[in-house]
């Protein structure tokens, strides 16, 4: 068994594209992880989706065994860390998991939205932090600089941070070495109760699932009995492993150490993540303090274009499912566009990704409805409900109050940026907090609705910025607000997809776009179609595509008018008999051309 002071658990936190993959990469290089032919980029991306974008969804852990200056083998216990703001739950199950964090910061970029957010996740965790300057071999690094910024913003002491080159290698002994010095070993003892955090649960298809854990007190073996605490479900251990990155059993893990177990368990959903695992034979007396568990924010509508794909789509969200328990998903209906599902996810990110590994790995095509927010409805008998899908919500006369959910949203950006971004936000509705300055860059706090956000708002954030803004949001509470749902009628008939929650006073200009932008994609018919955004019984916005028209009165050649007159009023009670009867039939790209109005 490892000596308690002889382990490091670790996690590298950072802003996105700041050079935290590359550095685990360095790391595990350095320490012999992996020989030179194994060792790809970004070795700890696994997903094609991740290595594409550039970008870490999974938060990823490796077991390393460093020979120190001081002639001591260290075991080092490393997490990669997700950088985005849409999976910071992952975030801070990783450093819930550690004792220390290293916070890379890029010198030619410095402090961003993300590299503070995580910081004070950190320092919120507890952790001893290591400041990293990265990218120094870069002309355009200014590493005094960003040392100042980092005292100055996130009021951490920089004057020792590591200076490092990632891409190069160079600094990376010195990163281990400033590891060992400043992070606290891991407390705990053998000799009492099993306690062990369960960190993370993914499914694989020959083991079931593989649960990741940090063992505070205790130890875990193959053949032992153990039991989930939240659930009470005891289940036998089959394998005792670690990541070296490559999955490799061992016969036991010990205190402070990082590693899986397989248990023959079948779905990921049997094993919270930031439960408590203990022995079943001799259970610990209380839980460890868990994290919070992930609240999905954005809803949106998943359809298969052709309706025959809906058991596929069934499967397929089932199987990413026991990857991600942080995706929910229930079965709806919809009179256009027929059987589907309304899903739950994290952000817009999450939503894109998961829409993309249902489209690569599953191959389907999808129709995504526009996404909407989680809103309160205080209702006139006292109770309290809440709309996840515009199309259900009740009668105006059976509500008193809506809520809507607010953000606290963090703004990084050049001063020259400054005055479009403050319009941006008070367009959406926003609160001013606070405006700061650090160094050449202004840090703009606004509370902001996430109805308002999630619509194209950091689309619009890049293009008024050139791409210079660095954004970071979290959930601040409930307020009332005056929304309004607007329906979307075609011939008098409800389109339920194409409804939507907004605020009165952005209503009305949305509800015309949509009529507009469907006049123009609904194929003209033999009679006339009126396009019609309501509020309640009250039409806002009305657009008709006008009717074809077949020209009955081609074979009358002279003769007497009152024949021709016949023939077209005849023709007049046949439009009006078909208007009566007639469905119009809106074709899937109409759809979603409408839906994608976010994008003009």
């Amino acid at each position: 068994m490892t000596d308690l002071s002889h382990i490091r658990n670790f996690a590298i936190i950072a802003h996105i594209d700041h050079g935290k993959s590359t550095l685990a990469d360095r790391l595990i290089e350095y320490c012999g992880g992996l020989s030179n032919r194994e060792m790809t980029e970004q070795v700890l991306d696994s997903m094609d989706i991740e290595r594409e974008r550039g970008i870490t969804i999974k938060a990823q852990t490796v077991r390393l065994k460093y020979n120190a200056k001081d002639g001591v083998t260290y075991t080092l216990n490393l997490m990669d860390t997700p950088g985005h703001v849409d999976f910071s739950y992952e975030v801070s199950r990783s450093l819930a998991a550690c004792e220390g964090s290293l916070l890379v910061v890029d010198t030619t970029q410095g402090v961003e939205a993300q590299t503070l957010a995580n910081a004070y996740l950190a320092i919120e965790a507890d952790h001893e932090i290591v400041p990293v300057l990265n990218k120094i071999d870069l002309q355009a690094s200014e590493p005094q600089r960003v040392r100042e910024q980092i005292e100055e913003v996130i009021g951490l002491d920089a004057s020792e941070a590591v200076e490092i080159s990632a891409k190069t290698g160079m600094g990376v002994e010195d990163v281990l070495e400033a590891l060992i010095e400043k992070l606290p070993p891991p407390k705990g003892s053998q000799e009492d109760p099993l306690k062990a955090l369960l960190v993370d649960s993914w499914y694989d298809q020959y083991l079931g699932v593989m649960i990741l854990v940090r063992v505070v007190d205790g130890t875990l073996k193959k053949g032992q009995k153990v039991r989930l605490m939240s659930s009470g479900a005891t289940h036998q251990i089959d394998q005792v492993g670690i990541f070296t990155p490559k999955a490799t059993q061992v016969d036991e893990l010990g205190p402070g150490a990082i590693g899986y177990i397989t248990a023959s368990i079948k779905t990921a959903a049997e094993t919270p993540v930031g439960d408590t695992i203990t022995d079943a034979a001799r259970p610990a007396a209380e839980p460890l303090g868990g994290f919070q568990p992930s609240v999905p924010v954005v809803f949106s509508s998943l359809f298969p274009v052709d309706a025959a794909d809906f058991e596929d789509l069934r499967d397929s969200l089932a199987k990413l499912r026991l990857n991600d328990a942080s995706f929910v998903y229930e079965a709806e209906t919809s009179a256009a566009l027929g059987f589907g599902f309304r899903c739950g996810f994290l952000g817009l990110l999450h939503l894109e990704i998961i829409q993309e590994r249902l489209e690569r790995e599953f191959d389907l095509d999808l129709i995504t409805t526009a996404p909407s927010v989680v809103y309160r409805l205080h209702k006139t008998d006292g109770s309290i409900t809440e709309l996840h899908n515009p199309a259900d919500m009740p009668n105006p006369t059976q509500i008193t109050t809506i809520e809507e959910p607010w953000i606290r949203a963090t703004i990084l950006v050049p001063d020259e940026h400054l005055g479009g971004i403050l319009s941006l936000c008070e367009d959406r509705r926003g609160e001013q907090v606070e405006l700061t300055y650090a160094g050449a860059r202004a840090m703009a706090v606004y509370r902001l609705p996430l109805n308002e956000v999630v619509f194209d708002f950091y689309d619009r954030l890049k293009s008024t910025s050139r791409g210079y803004a660095s954004f970071d949001y979290q959930m601040d509470g409930y307020a009332e607000s005056d929304l309004v749902k607007v329906s979307i009628l075609v011939n008098e008939e409800p389109v339920d997809a194409l409804s939507f929650v907004a605020h009165r006073r952005v209503a009305e200009g949305r509800g015309r776009m949509i009529c507009q932008r469907l006049k123009d994609l609904i194929p003209r018919q033999l009679f006339r179609i009126a396009i019609q955004a309501a509020i309640g019984g009250k039409v806002i916005a009305r657009e008709t595509v006008s009717a074809m028209r077949k020209d009955v009165t081609a074979k009358c050649y002279g003769g007497d008018i009152t024949r021709k007159r016949k023939l077209l009023e005849k023709q007049k009670k046949g439009k009006k008999r078909m208007r009566q009867f007639g469905q119009v039939e809106i074709p899937q790209s109409a759809f979603l051309a409408a839906l994608r109005m976010g994008d003009d």
